[in-house]
């Protein structure tokens, strides 16, 4: 304590004043003035060494708790619950170790996500390299027949796209995660939305020659980025094209009140199993109807998008009867 210089100056001052004090007595005062005089400063002195050696404890006890935090400790309490500097003081670092427990706790979260996402993102990598891989070796045979070379040629193609498109959608995905995507509020007419969203389909289910009944109304708007917003549908509709059969049907409602607009999105493909429902959300998660060239990340990303702008997206479904999207944009968030 004596090693403090705060403590040694202090005691310095209150024994020059006790001294000074007693001199003063010893001349205007008798003898049992300066004896009571005498006692009261030892009382005094006495009361501060005790005083401020039990507050030197107790911060050497915070600065031990606090050691304690920095490795990881973060489960010890020091409130006790009383009036005082001190006090204000135990509770201001317990808050700050709650605080700095939950930052661990989600810094640990984020390391295990990052890990199985890195799995993943290999794991969908790795089929088509491995793939063009192969293809590439065989198209290095002199004697491979000109059919089959177009063959592999335009299967690399295929591989390459996929690729292309799981490397974009992950760099997406990361900057929303990461909280550097801005999305504008722009009004605009849901049908418009809907129009933009349609176009990377539409050759999909013309090969599949499947139709789409959406009803034109202009007058539906919605608050939203509208090209952000775009891209949750395509994803969307990109999976009800997927799951949906040669000859089937998709259809597309919205409607808007004073509290949402809503866009219902309504296959009649093969559905999705039950169990599968609460994960269909979950990146990289494929479901038992999911198709072999799905990678589970569309559906993921398309929820991200619209959570993102305060939406709420649904998914109802019966295997062999199809699957419907609600999707509902409000207008104020509380």
């Amino acid at each position: 304590m004596l090693r403090n210089k705060e403590i040694r100056y202090f005691l310095i001052a209150i024994s020059a004043i006790s001294i000074l004090a007693i001199g003063l007595a010893t001349v205007m005062l008798s003898f049992e003035g300066v004896l009571f005089i005498v006692i009261v400063s030892v009382l005094f002195i006495s009361c501060s060494l005790f005083f401020t050696k039990w507050r030197y404890q107790e911060i050497e006890k915070l600065s031990s708790y606090l050691r304690r935090i920095t490795n990881g400790e973060y489960s010890l309490d020091v409130r006790d619950n009383y009036e005082g500097e001190l006090s204000i003081l135990k509770s201001d670092i317990y808050k700050v170790t709650l605080m700095l427990s939950e930052q661990g706790s989600l810094l640990k979260e984020d390391k295990i996500k990052l890990t199985n996402a890195i799995s993943d993102i290999s794991h969908q990598l790795k089929t088509p390299l491995t793939s063009m891989m192969l293809m590439a070796d065989l198209l290095s045979d002199q004697e491979l027949n000109g059919l089959k070379r177009v063959e592999f040629t335009r299967n690399i193609r295929v591989q390459l796209e996929r690729m292309d498109w799981l490397v974009s959608t992950l760099l997406k995905l990361s900057k929303i995660d990461a909280g550097t995507v801005v999305f504008k509020q722009e009004t605009f007419p849901v049908f418009q939305l809907i129009q933009k969203a349609l176009e990377p389909v539409l050759i999909p289910m013309d090969i599949k020659q499947q139709t789409i009944k959406l009803d034109k109304d202009e007058s539906v708007l919605l608050i939203g980025d509208f090209n952000w917003t775009s891209e949750a549908l395509i994803n969307i509709l990109k999976n009800c094209v997927e799951h949906s059969g040669s000859g089937g049907t998709i259809k597309i409602n919205y409607l808007e009140n004073p509290l949402y607009t809503e866009i219902m999105i309504e296959d009649d493909g093969k559905g999705i199993a039950k169990e599968d429902l609460p994960y269909i959300f979950k990146r990289f998660y494929k479901g038992k109807n999911a198709s072999e060239d799905s990678v589970g990340i569309g559906l993921a990303m398309a929820y991200s998008i619209i959570t993102k702008q305060h939406g709420d997206i649904q998914v109802f479904s019966d295997t062999g009867k199809g699957t419907r999207f609600q999707i509902k944009f409000y207008k104020q968030v509380i």
